[in-house]
């Protein structure tokens, strides 16, 4: 990656730093090769079985300050290029609903979730790639109008894990990643090095790309044309290293795809293939901050919604430093 173009003011209709372009057949076969159907039971757990209690022991153990940082968005209600289904937020009851004593105040919140605005994680029926969800399902039998009987959210639990932040702005030097800039296998490598971590089993994987800063700065964007995010040629590498989570402050997808056909390649590799699920539109700029002296790992909680039949939930996860 070059840090030529990082701070331009608009991303425009083009994506040179998307590419290399990869074709459908190389795509089929990337994906076969990082799949890992018929793993694990509970299947609709996916790469979360990879966290034991082990795993979260060792997590725990190394937290030393015991800082707690949270990684989500506002609940975003305002309208934008970015948020073109706000989320809603109204109070139901300013303490004239119930009899007196003790005057209540009660409020409603919604969202279409999944989508550019809010932080969200992604279950495993989110995704599916030819017609198959994770470990083979067919989507049309296990979705439908009432929600998912196969890969919930309600299946997953809370996940308590290490977290690995590649703070790929900081190596570079830059404030941000330019808008469809892609992430590579190399930049991944490299990122460890300068920043002293490397990605193990069950790990949760966040990349800051800088979406956050650049959009406070320089305003919204519509995301689904331009963003920055992993090129399908860092999967692999995240599949080798087997981590069980994978997220960003974008979702993970260089945007425009480099993939002719799929708009969302990162996605149907990592959800669909490999069972990960995803965190989206993370902020992650404080944890940013708080890592700069030095240590990129830390104990992450996402903890969803228990939402029987949900292809997700708007999550709040918290790094422990």
């Amino acid at each position: 990656m070059s840090p030529s173009s990082a701070n331009g003011p608009d991303p425009g209709p083009t994506g040179a730093g998307n590419g290399p372009a990869v074709s459908r057949r190389e795509f089929d076969a990337l994906f076969e090769a990082v799949r890992t159907w018929g793993r694990w039971t509970p299947a609709d757990r996916g790469a979360w079985n990879r966290v034991t209690a082990e795993h979260v022991r060792r997590a725990t153990a190394a937290v030393r300050s015991g800082r707690v940082v949270p990684l989500a968005l506002p609940w975003n209600t305002l309208p934008g290029p970015d948020n073109p289904r706000p989320a809603l937020h109204h109070m139901t009851d300013l303490g004239d609903v119930q009899s007196p004593e003790p005057s209540t105040h009660k409020d409603f919140i919604a969202a279409d979730y999944h989508g550019k605005a809010v932080t969200h994680l992604d279950a495993l029926s989110h995704v599916a790639y030819r017609g198959r969800l994770y470990d083979g399902r067919t989507a049309k039998e296990f979705v439908g109008a009432s929600g998912a009987r196969f890969g919930a959210v309600s299946a997953l639990g809370p996940l308590v894990t290490r977290g690995v932040l590649l703070d790929l702005p900081a190596v570079l030097g830059i404030r941000w990643l330019e808008p469809g800039q892609a992430v590579h296998a190399q930049d991944v490598l490299a990122a460890e090095k300068a920043l002293g971590v490397r990605i193990g089993e069950g790990d949760a994987v966040l990349l800051r790309s800088g979406h956050v800063r650049r959009r406070r700065e320089l305003g919204a964007w519509d995301a689904d044309s331009a963003s920055a995010g992993f090129h399908v040629d860092a999967v692999p590498l995240l599949a080798e290293r087997g981590i069980a989570l994978l997220g960003g402050d974008g979702d993970s997808d260089v945007r425009p795809s480099p993939v002719d056909g799929v708009h969302s390649p990162v996605h149907a590799l990592v959800v669909a293939a490999m069972g990960a699920p995803l965190l989206d539109n993370l902020d992650l700029e404080a944890l940013a901050a708080a890592t700069a002296a030095g240590r990129h790992e830390f104990l992450l909680v996402v903890a969803p919604l228990n939402v029987p039949g949900g292809t997700g939930s708007p999550v709040n996860p918290v790094a422990v430093l």
